[in-house]
């Protein structure tokens, strides 16, 4: 091949008088004395003339992309089209060069290295497996093994041991294959036979490292080490087809090394590499397409589409033609840079496979180390040597009951604890350092993210993820807080009148959506600052709009504040029993503007603020209850409260509801004498939310003991008392109308007592 003519030593000679047309035609003369028929001039200034002007240009790079782009375009078109004519001729040249550097000169000294080569190192594998894995591997790792491993904590540490000690499998059957093939073949081999060696070599390590890496993620054969949620025949299947189109790739990658060196062709070298680029290409495309199913699987992590977040629902459907886009787009920046004879950097498929193992080990690794941290208190519970096996066994028993009571009551969000926000985290930044690693492999250089506001996007997303971070650390925080403070205490079907949340329980979630809100605000006027949108206006605007309300919406502005004043009186908490006259009912959320009641029967009252007038709480402190008992008037009232205050004391002792009296159950005596009963009274003091119950067990149990101490219940009765006439003398028509009197009293009566619906 003809060396290239440089046009310098011309521009040296050229001075200010020179014409360009002259430099031109010298340039032309030189390159036809030299038997060339194309002159590509790339980044030569201005012929002729050095000193330019303001209309001028001073090199190419001051062309417009799109120019550059149509100059790139026209040098490809030319340069290919003149490779692939004389495709031919740079064969028969690269085949004596190959030729040239074989010892025995030809090709067949070349394909007995690699027919060698590769079976020693089926005999070091063979080794490796029968000696080395069966009789070491699997008895260093036997005890390790669990039936039920529970997290990365139980998963990684074998796998990376497993892993580390089948590295050195390899590197043993390597040094198999090595001492065999010296015994075999002695002395030292020449240059292009020991290169060929290394060439195999490197290729067998690459493929075997590459399917230990795989391993270590799909573990095909242990299933409950396996970390991706994939069935026993989707992690077989994708190992394989990884695997097999791994193997391939790198083989296509170091056999054109190979030819590189050994036919010092370019055009051969770029041929033969576009081909094996494009079979690469093809291969990566077949093994996504076959195995979508089990790689989206693996992205959601096992669970359905419906049952994951938006972001992994989209990019679990999505990822199929954007991938297949990106190999067809990796090989026609392969071969453009191939035959522009351009720099080759790392080849775009390789990184991007490279680039998504690290990032599914890397998240492993943080995984396993926010599991370590974040299960202090389980391993605490657990180092307990002086307890026994059972003993052992039962407290972690209980400790995981409470731990899933626990996360029953906190999970009310996808991020309910700082663990699931570690864990997130952790694959944000692992996608964003896959990102980064990509845009160095593109080579896409600052000056072109400025062009095309890539930096102003790059900005704004980083503000959007510390702005994620922060939002969520606050609300955790406060939604554990909240819990420490009993703040979920409304039950269903709750009769109301229990103690309620705590003061600080109740005030959180209006802190927290407050909280909240100021967060939002802050992080989407950074975003617009980081734009160029100025957001004073906004500022003027809010306060426009806040006065606004102030005048237009009086209600809305005395329901707040009246909010305000009740919860800084501590009026009422979140779970108490409240009676505001109109309804009652169970306090189950609080806003800014109003509240709602919960009654007892079911039904959800919304009341603002603004509409209370008077508000009785039922649930501080201590309730007591007064019970009336109507007995005959042949009934001793001592005996009552001396029986009254024994069952009282017995109560007291109730396995179920004695710690709930505050004050035992008692008599008051006779408080009332009615025409066919004495009324008595029995009263105790319970805690707020449990006189219901208590007063249905007390009912009970005064019915048993007085039927069993012969103490009679009176019964209402009515007395007509008639004038003049014997009741015997009474027709059927009055004695029908002096029944429908005494009907109609009885009803009076019993409808005047009300009735709790508890």
């Amino acid at each position: 091949m003809s060396k290239p003519l440089s046009a310098q030593p011309l521009l040296k000679n050229a001075t200010d008088d020179t014409d360009d047309t002259d430099l031109v035609n010298n340039l032309m003369s030189a390159a036809q004395d030299r038997g060339m028929r194309i002159i590509v001039i790339d980044g030569v200034k201005s012929i002729g003339n050095s000193n330019t002007t303001n209309e001028g240009r001073n090199s190419a790079a001051d062309y417009p992309d799109l120019m550059k782009a149509q100059t790139e375009f026209i040098k490809f078109r030319e340069i290919l089209k003149n490779t692939y004519y004389g495709l031919p001729d740079s064969i028969e040249s690269a085949i004596e060069s190959i030729r040239y550097k074989s010892p025995s000169g030809d090709l067949h000294s070349f394909i007995r290295a690699l027919y060698w080569s590769a079976l020693l190192l089926l005999v070091g594998a063979l080794v490796e497996r029968q000696i080395y894995i069966k009789r070491v591997v699997e008895r260093w790792l036997a005890p390790d093994l669990k039936t039920n491993p529970v997290g990365y904590v139980d998963k990684v540490p074998l796998l990376v041991k497993r892993g580390l000690l089948k590295v050195i499998g390899v590197i043993l059957s390597m040094m198999v294959a090595y001492v065999i093939g010296s015994t075999l073949f002695p002395g030292t081999p020449p240059e292009s036979i020991q290169y060929t060696i290394a060439i195999v070599y490197i290729s067998y390590a690459a493929s075997r490292l590459v399917a230990l890496v795989l391993r270590m993620i799909l573990v095909p054969n242990l299933n409950q080490y396996r970390i991706p949620r994939l069935s026993d025949r989707d992690a077989s299947q994708l190992y394989y087809w990884l695997w097999a189109v791994f193997t391939f790739n790198i083989v296509a990658v170091m056999f054109s090394v190979w030819v590189d060196e050994m036919g010092e062709n370019n055009a051969v070298n770029a041929a033969i590499a576009s081909f094996l680029g494009a079979l690469v290409a093809l291969s990566n495309i077949v093994l996504v397409i076959v195995n979508r199913v089990p790689i989206s699987k693996a992205m959601r992590s096992g669970k359905k589409a419906n049952n994951t977040s938006p972001m992994i629902r989209l990019i679990s459907g999505a990822w199929l033609p954007v991938v297949i886009v990106y190999f067809i787009y990796s090989w026609l920046e392969m071969s453009f840079r191939l035959v522009l004879s351009k720099p080759m950097s790392a080849p775009l498929i390789a990184g991007a496979y490279v680039i998504l193992i690290s990032i599914v080990v890397v998240y492993g690794l943080i995984n396993y180390f926010i599991e370590r941290i974040f299960q202090r208190e389980k391993r605490y519970v657990l180092m307990e040597p002086e307890l026994s096996e059972s003993e052992q066994q039962k407290k972690e028993q209980d400790y995981l009951e409470n731990s899933a009571i626990d996360n029953a009551i906190l999970v009310h969000h996808p991020l309910a604890t700082f663990e699931d926000l570690a864990r997130r985290i952790s694959g944000i930044l692992s996608l964003i350092v896959g990102i980064l690693a990509l845009t160095k492999i593109w080579k896409i250089d600052n000056s072109l993210m400025h062009a095309t506001g890539a930096r102003t996007v790059v900005n704004i997303v980083a503000i959007l993820f510390i702005g994620y971070i922060v939002y969520h650390v606050v609300r955790i925080w406060i939604d554990h807080k909240i819990h420490q403070e009993g703040g979920v205490v409304v039950a269903l079907g709750d009769e109301g009148g229990a103690s309620g949340a705590s003061r600080l329980a109740t005030l959180l979630p209006l802190f927290r959506n407050f909280m909240l809100a100021v967060i939002s605000m802050s992080i989407a006027f950074s975003a617009l600052l980081e734009v160029g949108i100025n957001v004073s206006p906004l500022f003027a605007g809010a306060g426009v709009i806040g006065l606004a309300i102030g005048f237009g919406a009086q209600t809305l502005v005395r329901d707040i504040f009246s909010g305000a004043f009740y919860l800084f009186d501590d009026a009422f908490r979140r779970g108490e029993y409240v009676d505001i006259g109109s309804v009652k009912g169970t306090v189950e959320k609080i806003s800014v503007r109003s509240f709602q009641l919960r009654h007892h029967l079911g039904p959800l009252h919304t009341i603002p603020f603004g509409e209370i007038q008077h508000l009785t709480n039922f649930s501080r402190d201590w309730v007591m209850m007064k019970l009336p008992l109507r007995l005959t008037y042949d009934t001793d009232p001592e005996r009552v409260r001396k029986l009254i205050k024994k069952l009282g004391l017995a109560l007291m002792d109730d396995p179920e509801i004695g710690d709930t009296f505050l004050q035992p159950l008692k008599s008051q005596g006779v408080i009332e004498m009615q025409d066919s009963a004495m009324i008595v009274r029995v009263k105790f003091m319970a805690k707020p939310g449990d006189q219901w119950v208590i007063r249905k067990r007390v009912f009970q149990e005064i019915r048993d003991l007085f039927q069993k101490e012969g103490i009679n219940f009176a019964h209402r009765e009515v007395t007509v008392r008639l004038a003049g006439d014997v009741p015997e003398n009474l027709t059927e028509q009055q004695k029908q109308t002096v029944a429908a009197a005494a009907l109609d009293d009885d009803i009076d009566d019993s409808g005047s007592s009300s009735v709790d619906d508890r």
